[in-house]
């Protein structure tokens, strides 16, 4: 299998306990996906009570929709690292800033 590595923000945090890729407060997913263009929520969500076994991954950023967001350039998310959890009763990117 052909792999790709590069550089993307980290998550450091998620408190979504009810995603399949959340363990012990950490995301497992390959990488994730933010936004709708104006809202900041977590689109690579996935409500399980089963959850990955894969732990030793930890999620990227992959892309940003959120085009106000001021770490957004291009698409791509460009802060260090984000925590995600519940605002406004949805998974949010709580590193969101206008």
């Amino acid at each position: 299998m052909k792999k790709l590595c590069f550089e993307m923000p980290v998550v450091s945090q998620c408190s979504v306990y009810s995603c399949a890729y959340n363990v012990n407060s950490g995301c497992h997913a390959k990488a994730i996906t933010i936004g709708d263009r104006k809202n900041p929520n977590c689109d690579t969500f996935l409500s399980a009570t089963d959850h990955c076994k894969e732990t030793k991954l930890s999620a990227g950023v992959g892309a940003c929709k959120v085009e106000a967001c001021k770490y957004n350039k291009d698409f791509e998310c460009r802060a260090e690292k984000i925590s995600v959890g519940f605002a406004k009763k949805t998974t949010y990117c709580l590193t969101y800033k206008v």
